[in-house]
């Protein structure tokens, strides 16, 4: 990839993209945009009340169709307006859990032209201060456990809330659902240049920013899995659109932007979206077979328990088709042991995106993805692709431009110049290269890269080659200080319950495949989960304590595994 920013095309799947692309066809594109979608989400969203009595959600039982989540959507927006006396441009703060009512309140938000800012449902009563002093909303819409963390904020403030979904208690107000289905959305302008959201990122590597999203840039955002689904249907010889509208366990938690990719697939094909409260393999295995799932969504990790409990109860997941993975970086290893659990029957998927893409802008699914169970895939049409000076492998700084991108970080100039390049792209902070065929493949984090005597060992490598290996469930490789060297190479390893690997042999298992400078000093093995942030990132800093003081190969740090 040469420095100037190439659209990334071609390879096994371009016919089809070309079909797809092309004037006049659904994802033609017109100045960088999706010429032929939504422009708003509050367009995007009025389209699917078309759906009428199709099962949109589904949770603990309870089912609501399409038109009766669009009239309560509607219900909530009027009131926004009305009886809180809301204008659009206010922001409005969602805390609550992967209820329905989280799908209720963000898409009122859209059809009032407020700027919905979903919060993280386990933040705790500190962390969302933060964010609320931050993005200072006019109006908070809770579930009754987030209601207690932020109903000091609220009252300190004078800022209403309403708890949708458990007890309102002192000082926030009950939730009654206005459905009525003659009055529809409020009479507001809802243009694509309006901010639409507002989402803090993971704050892994420091404060959480707040990145501001456009109505243009969240409708790309919706239009991307859509164009992928329909790139994925003729890569497998079908006729995108046809078929039954999916079915789909999504498990992100819908405040992170993942999860905004998988309903907005799902929504924009008339399908369903089951959730869960929390997560539990055995619990999903129940929910597939007694909705006939269609589509799996969720982190890696969320998948590979899911793979392994289906494994160790003889589950064959008859009805599942697609089992797609996004919010962290999957493991190689995961597209084999799908293959080789179930053939062809289960199509694997992954992407790339991050907050300030609002989603997935690339993504790798099928055959193609099982060839190369490495690469991230394609960009979508809107998206462009830049390695910014790369090195004699083609790696350097992965930079995207494109529709979804947000335009900054809210009240934070600083934060926006030094992301953002005056020409409109955007500086990932991951290291990446492209292939000759155009795909793309996700080397590290720079942060995470380490440097062991002038050599750059890239973590994302190691760990591919430790999570190959029969004993390993999971693996997290980092870098430590080292007096010589600067910098050397650890790694820590959950093992498969039942088996006891040994550090050497693991080691030597990685020397197998990579040069010597790559295998890992010391390899800790526990039988604890990695410690992880709710959408599945491995939070690194934590473990790098383990390794204070030079513990050696495999020693079990007090109180862990």
């Amino acid at each position: 990839m040469s420095d100037g920013g190439e659209r990334v095309g071609g390879g096994p799947v371009a016919d089809g993209i070309g079909r797809l692309t092309a004037d006049g066809a659904p994802f033609a594109v017109e100045d960088g945009t999706y010429a032929h979608g939504p422009r708003t989400l509050r367009e995007f969203v009025e389209a699917t009340w078309a759906y009428g009595d199709r099962t949109f959600l589904v949770h603990e039982g309870a089912r609501t169709t399409y038109r009766e989540f669009f009239d309560e959507a509607c219900g909530l927006a009027r009131r926004l307006l009305g009886a809180y006396g809301l204008v659009p441009g206010d922001r409005v703060a969602l805390a609550l859990r992967n209820l329905p009512e989280w799908q209720v309140a963000f898409w009122a938000a859209q059809l009032a032209g407020l700027v919905a800012v979903p919060l993280n449902a386990w933040w705790t009563e500190g962390e969302c201060a933060y964010a609320l002093d931050d993005c200072a909303p006019r109006a908070l819409l809770v579930d009754g456990e987030r209601a207690g963390r932020t109903r000091a904020w609220a009252r300190k403030r004078k800022v209403p809330g309403i708890v949708l979904h458990g007890p309102a208690g002192e000082g926030f107000d009950a939730y009654v659902p206005d459905r009525d289905p003659h009055l529809g959305p409020p009479p507001v302008d809802v243009l694509p240049e309006h901010d639409s959201t507002i989402v803090y990122t993971s704050g892994t590597t420091g404060r959480p920013k707040g990145a501001v999203a456009t109505h243009l840039a969240q409708a790309g955002a919706a239009m991307n899995p859509r164009y992928f689904a329909a790139a994925a249907a003729l890569a497998r010889g079908d006729v995108p659109g046809t078929g039954p509208a999916p079915v789909s366990l999504t498990t992100f938690p819908f405040f992170h932007v993942a999860a905004f990719t998988s309903f907005y697939g799902v929504m924009a094909a008339g399908g369903t979206l089951v959730t869960m409260r929390k997560w539990d393999a055995g619990e999903a295995l129940r929910l597939i077979r007694e909705h006939r799932v269609t589509h799996y969504a969720g982190v890696p990790t969320t998948a590979l328990q899911l793979l392994e409990r289906a494994r160790s109860d003889g589950d064959p997941l008859e009805s599942l088709t697609l089992l797609s993975t996004g919010g962290a970086p999957a493991p190689p290893g995961i597209v084999a042991g799908l293959t080789e659990a179930y053939g062809e029957r289960v199509e694997p998927r992954n992407g790339y995106g991050l907050t300030e893409t609002c989603g997935g802008v690339l993504a790798h699914f099928g055959a193609e993805y099982r060839a190369h169970p490495g690469s991230a895939g394609r960009p979508s049409p809107t998206t462009e692709v830049r390695i910014d000076r790369p090195d004699a492998r083609g790696v350097g700084e992965l930079w995207l431009r494109g529709q979804s991108l947000v335009r900054g970080y809210w009240e934070d100039e600083e934060a926006t110049r030094a992301a953002f390049t005056d020409d409109g792209w955007f500086r990932t902070g991951d290291l990446a290269r492209v292939d000759a065929d155009g795909r793309v493949s996700i080397v590290d984090r720079l942060t995470d890269m380490v440097v062991r005597g002038g050599e750059n060992v890239y973590c994302v490598e190691v760990e591919a080659a430790l999570h190959a290996h029969p004993d390993v469930l999971d693996a997290a490789v980092l870098g430590v200080p080292h007096p010589v060297l600067g910098e050397e190479v650890v790694a820590v390893v959950r093992r498969r319950p039942g088996t006891a690997p040994d550090p050497e042999a693991l080691r030597a298992h990685v020397g197998g495949s990579l040069a010597a400078f790559k295998v890992p000093a010391r390899v800790l093995v526990r039988e604890e989960e990695l410690p992880r942030n709710p959408t599945g990132k491995i939070l690194k800093r934590e473990l790098r304590g383990l390794f204070e003081g030079g513990e050696p190969v495999g020693r079990e740090a007090p109180g862990r595994g």
